[in-house]
């Protein structure tokens, strides 16, 4: 059966609208996918729908929860605050946040937050159960209080951690969490709608269901990685991370409770224009959003080892991995469970967005391989001769 794929796509790059519409238009929920070439829109399709019941078809304001991918909006912000000068990356967190010093970590710089090595990974050890994530002002003095050895030498993901530990760096400069700082600093400058940390009440209507069983793995400890990396041995480390029983329990029901917390590491809605706009600045020099100095930044990796959570080596950069599949060796961006994700590559100024409220079984805390297979698409269209 056709398989229904609405939008515009450059005619160089149709072979990427088929491979879209096999991936995402012949399976159970929907999905859109919007590519820019120097800010130029070369890609923007959608289809499926957004919800389980197939009443509400996907449209290019269709929001999607982007878990992972919202890490790339918070670290955004950050270099925003870095820009005008109000924080620096060598300068340890307590130096902003007094709280954090706590506990042995007051040589913990906030280069170190951006690249996982904040010795704060594990979500155990301050919301032992799924309801306990909703208190996002707790999660950050919790996390400035606890007691560890860090910084640590290599990376260990902070899956979820992240969001608040730049959130509470960021709520002591300018006095407001990330949710309010992904409007002011992000969505207003770019002009960009749809995208939001958490849903205001304006974006319900928006929001698609989360469809397919997986999300239940969320919080199952070691098979929440076994489908994808099931050769690494998943250790204490990796569950630590990642387990919270019942995380599937805050996105159930038509006002999920995931809609009214700040989790500036999980519970972005974002469409994929917005993705792809917020990327295309950082492909292009930064474009009068950041300076042609941070975005250079930006693309120098950080740390390139195996990562002591997802057992795979990891190329971070400051507040974000390398994009894979796109075949770009300073392409950067972050990918999210489920599958969605962002990326930018300032060799050739390509951005990409995709979203997806399909999660399926074969998904990791980076996403699945379809925006790896998309990316190789993208990135051959681009290499073809016109």
């Amino acid at each position: 059966m056709a398989v229904r794929v609405e939008g515009q796509t450059a005619a160089r790059f149709e072979p990427v609208v088929r491979t879209f519409a096999r991936l995402v238009g012949r399976r159970e929920g929907g999905g859109a996918l919007t590519v820019r070439l120097r800010g130029e829109t070369v890609v923007d399709v959608w289809t499926g729908y957004a919800d389980r019941g197939r009443t509400r078809p996907w449209t290019p304001d269709t929001l999607a929860i982007s878990f992972s991918t919202t890490k790339g909006v918070a670290s955004t912000i950050i270099h925003r605050l870095a820009d005008r000068g109000q924080l620096r990356y060598d300068e340890p967190v307590a130096s902003y946040w007094p709280e954090f010093a706590a506990g042995g970590k007051e040589r913990v710089t906030v280069r170190h937050l951006l690249t996982h090595r904040a010795g704060l990974h594990s979500v155990r050890a301050v919301a032992p159960r799924a309801e306990d994530l909703l208190d996002h002002i707790g999660l950050e003095a919790k996390l400035a209080a606890r007691a560890v050895d860090a910084p640590t030498e290599r990376s260990a993901y902070h899956a979820i951690t992240y969001g608040w530990l730049l959130a509470g760096l960021a709520r002591r400069i300018t006095g407001v969490g990330l949710a309010e700082l992904a409007r002011t600093e992000v969505t207003e400058p770019l002009g960009i709608t749809g995208m939001h940390i958490g849903v205001p009440d304006e974006a319900r209507e928006f929001v698609a269901e989360p469809v397919g069983a997986a999300l239940r793995q969320f919080g199952v400890g070691a098979n929440f990685t076994r489908p994808v990396w099931g050769r690494y041995r998943v250790s204490r480390t990796t569950i630590d991370a990642l387990h919270v029983p019942g995380f599937h329990r805050l996105f159930e029901g038509s006002d999920p409770p995931i809609w009214h917390t700040e989790m500036p590491a999980v519970n972005g809605v974002v469409s994929a224009g917005a993705l792809a706009d917020l990327y295309a600045p950082l492909a292009n020099g930064g474009d009068g959003f950041l300076s042609r100095q941070t975005v250079y930044d930006l693309g120098h990796v950080q740390v390139s080892a195996v990562d002591a959570v997802l057992g795979m080596r990891m190329r971070w950069r400051l507040g974000y991995h390398q994009a894979f599949g796109s075949g770009g060796r300073l392409a950067f961006g972050h990918y999210g469970y489920g599958g969605s994700g962002g990326w930018a590559d300032p060799a050739t100024g390509l951005s990409v967005g995709f979203v997806t409220n399909r999660i399926g079984s074969l998904t990791t805390p980076l996403g699945d391989l379809n925006l790896f297979r998309l990316n190789r698409v993208v990135r051959q269209c681009l290499a073809a001769p016109i």
